[in-house]
């Protein structure tokens, strides 16, 4: 527990010295326009309540903008240069979480009702547009910042090839829904587009917009996109063992909805026959309710799928470090870096 607890600490420390500026920089990209339109992204941004009136919490925890800023401090970058396409990871990162709530017909994110549940579909779909559009013009306000534009194309050609990878793992997530025989391969390729893609984002604009370096810049994306894997497998786990107080979402979600998570990829893949059959009982359900799911989830533990899960989010997370190794960037310029990623792995929310 007390390591935990120090993880939970490191995270804190490393994302509250950037929050400030990253939530200055994404406001002033927002505006303060009274139109209710811009209600919908302040309140999903956790800036103010559904009523309009002011709020502390903050929606997300800035780990992909964090991710850049850290990684253009490591290659010795201006960290103050590169806030606006920072922001403009955070504004992507959103748009596809509004457009994940409608399709998963998810009514709460960090405890509270999601955007589509208090305007309706039709006006949340307006909304995660004019998110969508507002990370462009987050990106442009780089020539403000002193930022080239043989700078500024390359970085909005990164971004809508990651938005296209996002759409692609969402298609992949919702097509495997109602399927029993998608294999692990399967699942790694539709991660590596839904999580990986844009965390592999992340850190290449990040060392992309700090150096001239691209075998540097290169190392930073495949850092990133193997970091993004072990991120969203270690999700995963939480999103069947997790703690709901601290995900801030159901732990009978995924299970309910039938989302084919690594744990329950190696479940269904390493069941007995009996055990096989009495899943696939379970999983005729529509949707899956009550005891059923906490039933799935022990099935599951008692397989060894938290343990496999566990063992493979570790050997990406090692994987990313290698990577990070690869730069040949000294000790000092990784630290924070490595920090970071350390925290990620060992939160439990």
């Amino acid at each position: 527990m007390g390591h935990l607890m120090n993880a939970d600490k490191v995270l804190a420390q490393v994302l509250k010295s950037h929050q400030e500026k990253l939530e200055a920089e994404l406001k002033a990209i927002v505006g303060t326009e009274p139109l209710a339109l811009y209600d919908m992204l302040r309140y999903h941004m956790g800036w103010q309540d559904e009523h309009g009136r002011a709020s502390r919490q903050r929606a997300g925890k800035l780990i992909r903008p964090t991710l850049c800023l850290l990684s253009c401090q490591a290659v010795g970058g201006d960290v103050g240069q590169i806030l606006p396409a920072a922001a403009a990871l955070e504004l992507i990162h959103n748009f596809s979480l509004i457009h994940d709530d409608i399709e998963d017909n998810d009514s709460m994110r960090h405890n509270r009702l999601t955007v589509w549940k208090l305007w309706g579909q039709r006006q949340d779909i307006n909304a995660v547009d004019a998110m969508f559009t507002l990370a462009y013009l987050a990106l442009l306000r780089l020539k403000e910042k002193g930022i080239s534009d043989n700078k500024i194309v390359p970085c909005a050609t990164m971004l809508t090839e990651t938005c296209l990878r996002l759409c692609e793992g969402q298609y992949l997530d919702m097509s495997y829904e109602n399927r029993l025989d998608v294999t692990i391969e399967e699942y790694l390729t539709m991660i590596a587009k839904k999580t990986a893609a844009l965390l592999g984002a992340s850190s290449r604009l990040g060392a992309f917009l700090g150096s001239e370096d691209e075998k540097l810049v290169a190392c930073f994306y495949q850092f990133g996109k193997e970091l993004g894997l072990a991120f969203q497998i270690h999700d995963d786990i939480l999103g069947i063992w997790g703690v709901e107080e601290r995900t801030g979402k159901s732990k009978s979600s995924d299970i309910s909805k039938k989302k084919k998570t690594l744990p329950v990829l190696y479940g269904l893949r390493e069941a007995s026959s009996a055990v096989k059959e009495e899943l696939a009982t379970l999983y005729s359900q529509e949707p899956i309710e009550g005891e059923d799911i906490a039933k799935i989830a022990t099935i599951f533990d008692r397989i060894g799928a938290r343990d496999y899960a566990q063992a493979l989010a570790k050997e990406h997370y090692h994987q990313s470090l290698a990577q990070l190794e690869k730069t040949g960037l000294p000790v000092s310029q990784l630290t924070q870096l490595k920090q970071f990623v350390f925290s990620l792995m060992e939160r439990d929310y």
